[in-house]
């Protein structure tokens, strides 16, 4: 069984939990954080290897940051894994990321049964290898009932993907008379969306300091709070997690709105 990357009887485990108290008690916590994790190359190249090493090391932060997501009462973690355009790298770096993935979904299984994690894919994931999609859907069978965060993989996803699929699904219906023309609106378009069962995004984190969005969650991140960080994602770990949160805690979130200056800020 894997073991908690940080030791909660430690004094480093006493000081993370008293910086999520700190979290906590600052102001709320974001429901769904989602993730552009990008810098596994660079990270790599800095250091002399090849990147898939970086790929490697990125895993670990994926690791950490899942456990303190989910101790920090983080309800969905979304992690931009691997692009559509990503299918364009060369062929060496892709088939190490698949099998990467099989090799993951098998280490980090006890890690999220122990912390109460339930696995989402989100993508189109016909376009995956066999091997890589058996083992992805087994483990998604396997924490389907588990309740405490809601890990959503975003797997040969893009974001323009994503609106593709819901406006075919809406001619399809309109098409099959299950909806009328003048009853498409946002939130039937929404419903739609393969992402349209999560919440939108309270929190974009994008590693490795590039200012763009990435094809990612293009629906979902109208009015979410986005902070680019120049640590690239091998060395994103909790910590900067927290960073990120306590930057989002001092964010005024108006939605489109002007707020009165009296009012409290829009959580």
């Amino acid at each position: 069984m894997s073991e908690p990357l940080l030791d909660p009887a430690s004094p480093e485990g006493r000081a993370d939990a008293a910086r999520q108290a700190a979290l906590r008690e600052a102001g709320a916590i974001p429901k769904h954080v989602a993730v552009i994790m990008d810098g596994n190359g660079r990270w790599a190249k800095q250091r002399g290897h090849h990147r898939v090493v970086g790929h490697h090391e990125g895993v670990v932060s994926v690791r950490d940051v899942t456990e303190a997501a989910a101790e920090l009462g983080i309800e969905v973690l979304t992690l931009y894994t691997f692009s559509t355009e990503n299918w364009q790298r060369p062929k060496e770096e892709v088939e190490g990321l698949m099998q990467l993935l099989v090799d993951t979904v098998a280490a980090q299984r006890e890690t999220l049964l122990r912390n109460g994690v339930r696995l989402e894919l989100l993508g189109d994931l016909d376009a995956l290898p066999d091997a890589s999609r058996v083992a992805l859907d087994a483990l998604c069978d396997e924490t389907a009932a588990l309740s405490r965060m809601t890990l959503v993989l975003a797997l040969s996803y893009s974001g323009r993907w994503e609106i593709v699929e819901a406006a075919r699904r809406v001619a399809q219906d309109v098409q099959a008379g299950r909806l009328l023309p003048d009853a498409v609106t946002e939130e039937t378009f929404r419903e739609r969306l393969p992402s349209g069962h999560l919440p939108d995004p309270d929190l974009l984190i994008r590693t490795g300091g590039d200012v763009r969005v990435s094809n990612f969650l293009l629906w979902g991140i109208a009015y979410t709070e986005i902070v680019v960080t120049e640590t690239l994602w091998p060395d994103f770990r909790r910590a900067a997690l927290y960073d990120a949160i306590a930057e989002f805690q001092g964010r005024e979130r108006r939605f489109g709105r002007v707020l009165d200056s009296a009012s409290p800020s829009a959580q």
